[in-house]
């Protein structure tokens, strides 16, 4: 059983930065593509970042392109989302997915796990 659990979420002021963490606690999943997710308040979740099986490719969505970083420690079972010079847009819950049809999937829906989600306020 794959298990994603999302850390690092909490209140940030704009242009802070925070790391995100998704840590698979269950099954490996080091041959899935890892997404990062958002929804904000009032909003469809929306696709942010993902990154390839081995950490090699990755992609942004335009409106965090340049100031989110994506990475991945396959041997930690871990994710990372680096995100600096926040705004205020910024705010939603994050969450993280894992996926088999590649790094560029966006859809929601082609996710195959979702862990529960980590909240991120950046206040102005």
């Amino acid at each position: 059983q794959v298990q994603l659990v999302e850390s690092g979420g909490g209140l940030v002021q704009a242009g802070g930065s925070l790391k995100l963490s998704c840590t698979n606690s269950g099954r490996a999943v080091s041959m899935y593509a890892i997404v990062w997710f958002r929804q904000a308040p009032g909003k469809e979740r929306e696709f942010v970042a993902s990154i390839n099986w081995s950490g090699g490719s990755t992609y942004y969505s335009a409106s965090v392109e340049g100031r989110f970083t994506i990475s991945r420690d396959n041997a930690k079972n871990t994710v990372d989302l680096q995100m600096n010079s926040l705004k205020p847009e910024d705010t939603a819950v994050y969450y993280c997915a894992a996926t088999s049809r590649g790094y560029r999937t966006r859809s929601s829906d082609a996710m195959n796990y979702w862990g529960k989600g980590t909240l991120v306020t950046v206040s102005s």
